[in-house]
């Protein structure tokens, strides 16, 4: 049987076989954190960054302090994730905040775009690296690139589907090799000749204007989104009132030291003037370190990423739509539980179907669907600006709920936290605006997303008014 209104703070106070259960250490969680935020990103915004801050003091500040925003944001998180646990992570503390409507709301739109096109996206770098690493005989680079990318979706999904301990230690040995594979290209960069630093005209001490800094900091802290995602498994983590804060902050920590890392990398073979210029940095950069062998061996390093982050995308991602499929009777398909597997496998299936559903949809439309996600980002800053406000709201209507951890410095970390959420959002809105995507403004593809889900949402509402009012009717 299926429990439909589940207690409404712990998850891992369920007493029934068939919700989460804790299963998951402090390894697996900063597997599953590092995975989802080391993508592509650090093999593409370093350049971005360098160009737009000048100089290597500010383009080292600008990643040093995205790992301090990112952990003022952890602790805030920590915070919530540890006084209500809960599988449905910021949808939970969405509907605890504002109610339903607004949780469902972001429900829906981390399920029809956020995660599953996500899950598509990196399905597709994945595809385009082993394409150049091994094609497929006898087809081409489009068909080729689609086959692998159908295959990680589904190979992932079905070793997700065999349970959360396989999916966990996946994610494990996938978080591994791809930190040794950051950590190659950092010591490549040791042994490599390259460039010297003080052989570089553009890492001159000039300050870089305020407009250009903010523009470093939108690809930064895009670059270390992802790490609000351990909400999701705080119901299935081990003693998650001490673990949930040790593993926010271990995994920041690791993803800013492997950030700096290899930006050091990049600028220690290449200098600051190649790298502001380099289209593809981390080739560049291997190309000087390994010569022709450095492109394959990139490939290999961020097809690796690639699937590091799908894996971890996947088992995040199924958790919100079981919580929606708790919170909704309608929709009680997806809140199934398998406790033999210890794993939302309805959700997961779904999720699944979903994403190579976008797969098709990519191959079909090319770049127009990339567009079509990179345009949504308001709709994820909006929702996760008010997840962090949901902090002061918590507080101020609950204030007798036990909170195991609370952030420090209260309330100016939360407040620096939604400060930088604002900024985000607001710079994401003026980048849609400023584009467009088969003749219409970008941003009417946010509009259009949440308008779908308030239609759902409005006929949801409506037919369980109707059986209600049936159910009224057979008792009278």
């Amino acid at each position: 049987m299926i429990q439909q209104n589940p207690s409404p703070t712990h998850d891992h106070a369920w007493p029934h076989a068939d919700a989460p259960q804790q299963v998951l250490g402090v390894r697996e969680a900063v597997a599953i954190i590092v995975g989802i935020v080391i993508g592509a990103g650090i093999f593409k915004a370093p350049a971005m960054v360098a160009g737009m801050t000048g100089n290597a003091g500010w383009m080292f500040s600008a990643w040093l302090l995205g790992g301090a925003i990112s952990l003022a944001g952890a602790l805030c998180y920590a915070e919530l994730a540890t006084a209500y646990s809960h599988t449905g992570g910021d949808y939970h503390f969405l509907r605890r905040a504002y109610g339903r409507s607004i949780s469902f709301l972001f429900g829906w739109a981390r399920f029809s775009v956020i995660t599953t096109g996500s899950i598509a996206l990196l399905a597709f770098v994945f595809g385009d690296y082993m394409h150049q690493i091994l094609p497929l005989p006898g087809a081409g680079k489009t068909v080729s690139q689609s086959v692998y990318a159908a295959g990680s979706v589904a190979v992932l999904s079905w070793i997700n589907l065999r349970g959360t301990r396989t999916g966990a230690s996946t994610q494990s040995w996938l978080t591994a090799l791809e930190i040794l594979g950051l950590l190659l290209i950092v010591a490549a960069a040791v042994f490599a000749p390259g460039q010297t630093p003080a052989a570089t005209p553009a890492a001159a001490a000039s300050q870089p204007a305020a407009a250009s800094l903010g523009m470093a900091m939108v690809f930064v802290l895009l670059t270390y989104g992802g790490w609000n995602e351990a909400a999701y498994i705080s119901a299935e983590l081990k003693d998650v009132r001490r673990n949930m804060v040790k593993s926010l902050v271990w995994s920041i920590v690791i993803i800013t030291a492997l950030y700096l890392l290899v930006t050091w990398a990049y600028w220690k073979v290449l200098g600051m003037d190649q790298l502001a210029r380099s289209e593809a940095v981390a080739a560049d950069m291997l190309e000087v370190a390994f010569g022709d062998s450095g492109a394959r061996l990139i490939s290999a390093i961020v097809a690796v990423s690639a699937l590091t982050s799908i894996n971890a995308t996947m088992i995040v991602g199924a958790r919100t739509s079981f919580a929606v499929g708790r919170d909704w009777p309608i929709l009680s398909l997806l809140g199934a539980w398998d406790a033999r597997r210890g794993s939302p496998v309805n959700a997961l299936r779904i999720q699944c179907a979903a994403a190579l559903l976008l797969v098709a949809v990519g191959t079909w439309t090319g770049s127009g669907f990339k567009s079509m996600v990179e345009f949504t980002a308001p709709v994820f800053w909006l929702f996760f600006l008010l997840s962090g406000i949901s902090l002061f709201v918590l507080r101020a209507r609950e204030p007798a709920t036990e909170r195991p951890f609370r952030v420090p410095l209260y309330p100016l970390l939360p407040a620096l936290f939604c400060a930088t959420c604002a900024f985000m959002l607001w710079s994401s809105l003026s980048y849609v605006y400023s584009q467009t995507l088969g003749g219409l403004n970008a941003a009417w593809i946010g509009v259009a997303v949440l308008a779908a889900g308030l239609i759902l949402l409005l006929l949801m509402r409506t037919r369980s008014a109707r059986r209600r009012q049936s159910a009224f009717r057979s008792i009278s």
